[in-house]
């Protein structure tokens, strides 16, 4: 997979990021989700997937990108 770089709200090159992939998918570069809380808030979440928080703003670059 490869990823295309679509946009950043961040300063100095940290996250959060969205990329394009060359298979038609979005990949998300956020904070990792730890919440025990918010966790307990999800619905099958499977053993090899994680939750990501971004800034709503971020998403502009979705349909956007370069």
């Amino acid at each position: 997979m490869r990823l295309t770089f679509l946009g950043t709200d961040s300063e100095g090159g940290k996250c959060p990021t969205l990329y394009r992939t060359d298979r038609g998918t979005i990949v998300v570069q956020g904070y990792k989700v730890t919440d025990p809380e918010a966790l307990g808030d999800v619905r099958d979440l499977a053993a090899n997937e994680t939750l990501v928080e971004i800034p709503r703003e971020l998403l502009r670059y979705a349909d956007e990108g370069p």
